[in-house]
């Protein structure tokens, strides 16, 4: 009586393998393969309707080049339609019969077809597959459309995998060799070798002149090695989309260089963003910033871009990308004076109010004493007082501040020296 109940009330799947009066397994399968081999006449028309399907379904199919949308795809859709229906009839797929598929897949990488577009075919292709084995079946046989459904799932999820498998080691391989090119590019400039002939072999485009970053990893942690893998990873990201083509990059474990376009420094807070995004784990990225007048400029600015990230991290700045007008005192009094020029370049905007330059340099010639200052100009304190606020203004440069009074007074005695 239980097992009895157990029959009735089980679900219908179950009672199609326990009763005797549901055709038998062996029966099912019988009946399957013929309608199977019913549907094998109709594999051209089926490969035509899949490709009807895939012109209205997938984006820019029109524009696929004419022998591999015709031809290529075409054939491919053919053999797996028939490669399906055959094993359906008995024949069982030996992992070999995937080879077309996979070189299939290879190629559609290297084309630069998306992945998702790839697998989108052989989906539509298995949705035309089971529209003609449902209006193939007739009376009765119900059972052998079911049990064609899981077999045609099972084939798909093997040949999905396979297809998978063969896109993406294409992919990484292609992507390694493009990292490498680029890095060869970046070596080339910063080596300053010409990098023309290897661009141009890889099909990488120079830009006439480039914003040289270098990166340093202001952290000092354990792990620091991992980490700063990690975070370079996500630097290369951020930074892909950012301008127009790749980045030139040349990084390792301790940071590195990385070249764009110089019209990227027009985006220099977006920029400084990007590179101190570097995730949950909280580790801060300091970049120095060098402009370059043209490709054989890139070593120079490269030079000054490490001793501006280096003069960042141990003034204690925060994270963020930081130019030579940023560190001008500190880079201008550590080192060799390539600096000379945008240091005097400072005062600029005080040439058209001489009455300022000239109350800027009573003001530190009397050692920033606002009554004698203002006693050798004949003029009162507040006047002073405003002039220098007013210099302050104009330079960007807080004169309140021993830093802005040292850069001033630097200025100013290199302009007198030059």
């Amino acid at each position: 009586m239980t097992c009895h109940n157990a029959g009735t009330l089980g679900p219908w799947w179950h009672r199609t393998e326990t009763r005797s009066t549901i055709i038998a397994d062996e029966q099912v399968r019988a009946m399957a393969a013929e309608l199977a081999r019913r549907c094998e006449s109709q594999v051209n028309r089926l490969a035509r309707e899949l490709a009807e399907r895939h012109f209205t379904v997938i984006p820019d199919y029109e524009s696929l080049p004419e022998d591999m949308r015709d031809l290529e795809m075409a054939t491919t859709a053919r053999r797996a339609i028939r490669q399906f229906l055959q094993s359906a009839a008995g024949v069982r797929p030996a992992d070999e019969d995937f080879r077309p598929f996979r070189e299939r897949a290879a190629q559609r990488a290297e084309e630069g077809i998306e992945l998702t577009t790839l697998l989108r075919t052989y989906f539509i292709g298995a949705e035309v597959v089971w529209d003609a084995l449902r209006a193939g079946a007739r009376p009765g046989e119900e059972p052998a459309l079911l049990w064609l459904a899981r077999h045609q799932l099972r084939g798909l999820n093997r040949m999905i995998a396979a297809v998978t498998e063969a896109y993406q080691a294409e992919r990484a391989a292609i992507l390694a060799e493009e990292r490498v090119a680029y890095q060869e590019v970046a070596r080339a400039l910063l080596a300053g070798e010409p990098a023309g002939a290897t661009a141009a072999r890889s099909g990488i485009r120079l830009a006439p002149a480039y914003l040289v970053l270098n990166l340093l990893i202001a952290d000092d942690v354990p792990n620091v090695n991992v980490i700063e893998r990690r975070v370079l990873r996500r630097v290369r990201a951020n930074l892909e989309g950012f301008t127009d083509g790749t980045p030139l990059t040349l990084l390792d474990a301790r940071g590195g260089h990385v070249l764009l376009p110089l019209n990227a420094a027009d985006r220099m807070p977006e920029l400084a963003r990007l590179l101190t995004d570097t995730g949950p784990g909280g580790e801060q990225i300091i970049a120095g910033a060098a402009r370059t007048q043209d490709t054989t400029d890139v070593p120079r600015a490269a030079e000054q871009a490490v001793r501006i990230a280096r003069l960042a991290h141990t003034t204690g700045r925060p994270p963020g990308v930081y130019q030579l007008a940023d560190v001008l005192l500190d880079y201008h009094l550590s080192g060799p004076a390539d600096s000379g020029r945008e240091l005097t370049a400072l005062l600029a905007p005080l040439e058209t109010h001489p009455e300022l330059l000239e109350t800027l340099r009573a003001f530190l010639d009397h050692d920033m004493d606002r009554r004698r200052t203002a006693q050798a100009l004949a003029v009162h304190p507040n006047t002073v007082d405003n002039r220098m606020a007013r210099v302050s203004s104009l330079l960007g440069v807080d004169t309140q501040t021993t830093r802005g009074l040292l850069l001033c007074a630097a200025a100013l005695t290199l302009r007198r020296l030059t």
